[in-house]
Order: structure tokens, then C-alpha cells, then sequence
């Protein structure tokens, strides 16, 4: 059920954040497999599956949701941090730690202003998705446990797509930032899998 959920949800994140024209939608009879809208959103840009099939989604304005397994969509989750929202910057991905089951630490990436609004770039932090009484979420204890440097101009190319590897590593890809320089600098992780 869940793969099919995945399949159905990427399918709709893939064409809502392509800006595809091509989407099938729930009446369309010409698709290749069958579409069933749960809910909907404003700009999506990232999702993961909590271990109870809830689906946490990132949209690029700097929101993020809980959605159930029947479409109930949450208040958007508090404590995320402020983003810079503008051409690809915002709110990026959402994923779950290894052990999430016992230590509800989530990671976030979004796009950050620098100092006095002219540079931006990406970052990442680490926080625990804490549930109240009546299933709100909060993003707490959050810190910042990188940043995208140096932070340039421009408003596109962030990258900050993040995984784990089998061994527990997190992988952060670091966008070019649509810059040849400082891209291929190796002084700085701009451009880089981090």
C-alpha cells in the first residue's frame, strides 16, 4: 500500500515541482496506472514517509505539512526555520534519520540569506519532530549542521538534496549555484557531494 502511495505521490511531486503540463489527473483515463488525489499542495518541492505511512512534504515557501494515509493535511509543522524564498531557494528536503523510530530526528535543507540580503545559499539542520495531543508537529531542537559556502549571488541551483548511506552517513548534494567559480574551487563546498 505504501509503494503504491510512493508511487502515486512522486508521480505528483515530479510533475507539480517540473511544472509539466503533461499531469494526469483522477478523470483521466488515457494514464498508465491509476490516480487517486489524497491532497494537494502549492509549490511541493520534497517528501518522506514517517514509519506510520504519514507523509511529511516540503513546499518551497518554507511549509511543511504531515499528511495522513486518507489525505488530512496538518497545520503546517512549527520551528521550521526562515527561508529564502526566490527562484529555486526554499524550503528544500525532508528526511527522516536512521533511527528515527527512537530519536524523531528529522533533517531539513532550505536556502538562507547571508549577511545584508545579497548572497544566499543552502543549509542544513537537524532537529526532532515532536508531536502534541492533538497530532500538531513542531520542528525543536533544531541546529545547523552545515552551510553551503561561500554564499553567492543569484537565486538558483542550491542543490541540498540529502541521503543516508547503509553506514549511516548523510549525503549532501551542494548545487553549483549556476557559478563556474567558486564551483570548481575545492576550498569551498559549493558544486560538491558533501
Amino acid at each position: 500500500m505504501y509503494k503504491n502511495l510512493l508511487l502515486i505521490a512522486s508521480l505528483f511531486l515530479a510533475t507539480a515541482c517540473s511544472g509539466s503540463s503533461a499531469t494526469a489527473t483522477a478523470d483521466d483515463s488515457s494514464a498508465p496506472f491509476k490516480v487517486n488525489e489524497i491532497t494537494s499542495f502549492n509549490e511541493p518541492w520534497a517528501m518522506t514517509f514517517l514509519p506510520d505511512g504519514r507523509l511529511l512534504v516540503a513546499v518551497q515557501p518554507g511549509q511543511l505539512f504531515v499528511v495522513t494515509q486518507d489525505g488530512g493535511k496538518s497545520r503546517a509543522v512549527r520551528g521550521v526555520p526562515n527561508v529564502d524564498y526566490r527562484g529555486q531557494g526554499g524550503l528544500g528536503d525532508v528526511i527522516l534519520h536512521p533511527d528515527y523510530e527512537n530519536n524523531k530526528t528529522i533533517y531539513l535543507s532550505y536556502a538562507e540569506g547571508g549577511v545584508g540580503g545579497k548572497t544566499r545559499g543552502a543549509a542544513i539542520a537537524r532537529g526532532t519532530l515532536e508531536f502534541d495531543e492533538r497530532g500538531n508537529a513542531a520542528f525543536t531542537d533544531a541546529k545547523v549542521i552545515w552551510r553551503q559556502v561561500p554564499k553567492v549571488t543569484g537565486a538558483g541551483h542550491y542543490g541540498h538534496r540529502m541521503a543516508f548511506d547503509s553506514d549511516g552517513y548523510l549525503f549532501i548534494t551542494s548545487g553549483d549555484r549556476q557559478k563556474f567559480d567558486p564551483a570548481q574551487d575545492m576550498t569551498g563546498n559549493v558544486g560538491k557531494v558533501v
